[in-house]
């Protein structure tokens, strides 16, 4: 049976894709599978994804219509077989041991989710980020649900990479089509489902900064500010599904903290790049969203 299954959704990648795929391949852990999803990209990158399937059996290609990058991961589920499931952005790249330490530490602590953490590469160089404030020894720790939940939105953003998580979690699962941050609106509801959660605090996963053609990379343009603005509204509807989830399932005390980390992400939204009838709106919005949260916790 194979360990793991690592999903990859792919689209007009072909300059970084290569050292992503030779990283995973070069895996010191060998007992794993690959679901390449190209989602009608329109370079190189299915071409690239063709060689990788020739060369080592492991490597599965799945051509679709291009639907977005939620519809990939969809389409990865569909075919992953594996006992785990781990994901990797197709223009990031993992260490040898990645899935080798990851799993170490399931089998150690017996964790239904194991959450690794990632450095930053960019032009050759390497970011590494201190993470002694997780566990001054670096060990790997225990998280509960409660502390998990409430640091979720201190982040305020929930991603997929650089974790390994027990497949049945994802039992019913599907990522929303159609908005951005796929991730944010899907992967605390396997939080939900796993028993126990491990924190490892060890920089396995390098992810890209700086990619060309990143909405962060380009200028404040017209069409960039209203990409922003609908980043923003993708961001604010999953964030509100995890609240929605947090309502029904937590304590008052989770809950009203959770609002309150919310309310101050919307906060510091309209000092960015609101303006005239995008202002007014939003006022509208926080009035709407204030009263309501009040009869919540009442």
């Amino acid at each position: 049976m194979v360990k793991v299954s690592i999903g990859i959704p792919i689209y007009n990648v072909e300059e970084y894709l290569r050292e992503c795929l030779d990283s995973i391949m070069n895996q010191t852990f060998k007992n794993f599978e690959v679901i390449m999803v190209d989602d009608g990209s329109t370079d190189n990158s299915f071409n690239i994804c063709q060689e990788f399937a020739a060369r080592d059996s492991r490597f599965k290609l799945i051509h679709q219509a291009n639907i977005g990058v939620a519809g990939a991961r969809n389409t990865c589920l569909k075919h992953m077989k594996g006992e785990y499931i781990s994901w990797v952005d197709s223009d990031d790249k993992v260490e040898p041991n990645y899935l080798e330490r990851l799993l170490e530490v399931q089998a150690e602590t017996q964790a239904d989710l194991v959450d690794g953490y990632n450095y930053s590469f960019k032009d050759g160089m390497r970011y590494y980020y201190d993470l002694t404030h997780i566990s001054p020894t670096l060990d790997a720790v225990e998280i509960s649900k409660e502390e998990l939940f409430l640091r979720l939105l201190e982040g305020f953003r929930i991603v997929l990479w650089g974790n390994l998580a027990k497949k049945e979690l994802y039992q019913g699962v599907y990522f929303i089509t159609g908005k951005n941050y796929e991730d944010n609106g899907t992967r605390f509801k396997l939080y939900f489902r796993a028993n126990k959660i491990v924190i490892l605090p060890e920089p396995l996963y390098g992810y890209r900064g700086g990619r060309k053609g990143s909405i962060m990379t380009n200028k404040n343009t017209s069409e960039t500010l209203k990409k922003k603005l609908q980043d923003f509204e993708d961001i604010t509807a999953n964030s509100e599904n995890f609240i929605y989830f947090m309502d029904i399932s937590q304590s008052k005390e989770v809950v009203e903290k959770i609002h309150q980390q919310y309310l101050g992400h919307l906060y510091s939204l309209s000092k960015t790049d609101l303006e005239g009838q995008n202002e007014e709106k939003y006022e509208n919005y926080t009035t709407k969203y204030r009263n309501r949260r009040q009869k919540i916790l009442e």
